[in-house]
């Protein structure tokens, strides 16, 4: 079974690798032409040479063989035949290698459209964070319950410094601080692996180590967790208590972005409590 898993994989990446090697141009990979070609794209020996491996070598990836290819290998190939990001990262899931660490990290852009599906949740708090769990987009019913967003400085609106610093998240969790405390960074640690080295990442990490003796002694247990907390209670100044159902998602426009909707559970009054805050 296993070897039939495999060898179709191998057939896959052999058949990625053909299609993109036809596509491309001498003149796009920056080669001389030589008159008429009885194919389209580039040769076999063209693309070895660009990327600077032997012609075997690139010739067995294109047959299926079952060889062991290293990342910098798989770095050239895909510089060579000018992959784009998911067609480099389809690449290195087909020949079954660590994606490489990302370097930095673009800035994040809610949409009118998904900013429009977050105003649209009504009186379920909905939010949008990155991979360096920032909170990049909302609800007005989440900046009501979890503090006003719109004038929060940058590192205010991280999840993680925010949850080990702010004197309001713990009074918003109360005794279930610290359960949501060490699933959010779980989730900080998961995403780290993507960025370690990172400068952005090794500073906040600095900083909440200073800050935090929490952090101090939990970071180092390396716990590691994606998806939602599920029910979720918090107890608002205004409004008392609220519970909450968490749905949470990966959008299809950008996989950085995380949409979370907590939804006010069915057998209480949060609906209630959360509209009357919505009109005053």
């Amino acid at each position: 079974m296993w070897e039939k898993a495999d060898g179709e994989r191998l057939r896959e990446l052999a058949q990625f690798l053909r299609t993109r090697r036809a596509r491309m141009t001498p003149e796009q990979a920056g080669l001389p032409t030589e008159g008429r070609r009885r194919t389209p794209g580039l040769r076999r020996s063209e693309v070895a040479l660009l990327a600077g491996i032997s012609v075997d070598w690139y010739t067995w990836l294109e047959q299926g063989r079952n060889i062991q290819v290293s990342s910098q290998v798989l770095e050239s190939i895909a510089r060579a035949l000018q992959l784009d990001a998911d067609e480099k990262k389809h690449l290195f899931l087909l020949a079954l290698q660590q994606y490489p660490p990302v370097s930095g990290e673009a800035a994040a852009e809610i949409t009118p459209a998904l900013q429009r599906f977050l105003d649209l949740q009504g009186t379920s708090p909905a939010y949008v964070t990155d991979q360096r769990l920032n909170i990049v987009g909302w609800n007005r019913i989440a900046s009501i319950i979890y503090g006003e967003y719109e004038t929060m400085p940058a590192r205010e609106r991280n999840s993680v410094w925010r949850t080990f610093t702010s004197p309001d998240v713990r009074g918003l969790l109360q005794e279930r601080w610290e359960a949501h405390a060490r699933h959010r960074l779980a989730q900080f640690r998961a995403n780290y692996a993507k960025f370690a080295g990172d400068p952005w990442w090794t500073d906040l990490i600095g900083e909440l180590n200073r800050a935090s003796e929490e952090f101090r002694a939990w970071w180092p247990r390396h716990d590691v967790l994606n998806g939602p907390e599920g029910k979720k209670i918090i107890h608002h100044p205004a409004a008392g208590r609220l519970e909450f159902e968490q749905v949470s998602f990966v959008t299809s426009d950008d996989p950085g972005l995380t949409v979370t909707i907590n939804v006010p559970t069915a057998d209480g009054d949060t609906v209630a409590k959360l509209g009357k805050l919505l009109r005053e």
